[in-house]
């Protein structure tokens, strides 16, 4: 998952597109999202790893994958001018490791019977943004947005009892992918979709491959010592992680603001319908109305974002 792009940049090139360009960004945006709460599901196959292994395995080969679309895309001139911007450079190091922590955190609460309250991190995820925005952008909250925090309250208070302590899982998803947007997002004009993962996973890369040395080293690995099927559902990890993203870059292009919004919550309830439905995780009545209440959250943010664009001045661009 990846931040959502500024709203008047979003609805100027949106109100300007044909309607094909819409109807192939609505596919672009579904096929994102969808494959996003998919996730789950690949992490199934690969279980036999442990968290920290399908996490080093997913920065390397996602490396490796990008390295192949810039060659393909002919990107690499802007890959190293993005080295050598170093403002951009510092924002990118602290999102790669936002971006290992939610992945970390992600994988291990799928493996471990948690898959239901990752999704709720998402869920909430929103609510975070917003709060970001007002503790450090200074944005004012409407009305409407006010109400939906307090819901988000409402649901986490009532998760906490729910499950007997703090949801700690859905609440560093939620505020480790709201930073990770809130830093991409002043990355600057250097950096592309393509652009910044690669550079994020090529930070990070050398810590990866030194753990992953160590399991074969230590004959702790599974991504050599369990065969070729094993090997190859790994590596996929790369295209699993890129394809997603680029497509939700190709859909930010030609969507508004508002069904950007809208669909980035497909991939939580597709989560947690796996999580309940195949992973056959509990969910006691008063863990229902927890998660209720962060529906009615995202019901009401949904509306809002609905009725943003007849409030949007429309930018003239040059």
């Amino acid at each position: 998952m990846t931040p959502t792009p500024s709203p008047a940049t979003t609805t100027t090139a949106a109100s300007s597109a044909p309607a094909n360009e819409r109807n192939a960004g609505l596919l672009q945006g579904l096929g994102a999202y969808g494959l996003w709460g998919m996730l789950p599901l690949y992490f199934l196959t690969i279980a036999i790893a442990s968290p920290v292994e399908i996490v080093a395995g997913r920065i390397v080969f996602s490396l490796v994958f990008c390295a192949v679309l810039l060659l393909v895309t002919r990107n690499w001139r802007r890959f190293i001018a993005l080295g050598r911007d170093r403002r951009a450079m510092a924002r990118l190091s602290v999102a790669s490791v936002l971006i290992a922590v939610n992945w970390l955190t992600y994988t291990y609460a799928v493996l471990n019977g948690h898959a239901a309250e990752a999704a709720l991190g998402y869920f909430i995820n929103p609510l975070v943004s917003i709060a970001l925005g007002v503790l450090f952008l200074k944005e004012r909250l409407r009305r409407m947005q006010w109400v939906a925090i307090g819901f988000g309250l409402a649901a986490v208070t009532t998760l906490s009892f729910a499950y007997g302590n703090v949801p700690w899982v859905a609440l560093v998803l939620a505020f480790s992918f709201g930073l990770y947007g809130f830093v991409k997002n002043r990355v600057g004009r250097t950096a592309t979709a393509l652009t910044s993962l690669s550079m994020e996973t090529a930070i990070l890369a050398l810590p990866a491959l030194g753990f992953m040395a160590w399991l074969v080293a230590t004959n702790t690995d599974t991504v050599l010592s369990s065969g070729p099927a094993h090997f190859w559902l790994m590596a996929s990890s790369g295209i699993i992680t890129a394809v997603p993203l680029l497509l939700f870059g190709a859909a930010a292009r030609r969507l508004p603001l508002t069904a950007i919004g809208t669909l980035q919550f497909l991939a939580p309830i597709l989560q947690f319908v796996v999580a309940l439905v195949v992973f056959k995780e509990p969910m006691p009545p008063e863990r229902l109305i927890g998660f209720s209440l962060v529906w009615v959250a995202v019901i009401l943010l949904c509306i809002d974002m609905a009725r943003l664009p007849r409030r949007i001045v429309p930018v003239k661009v040059a």
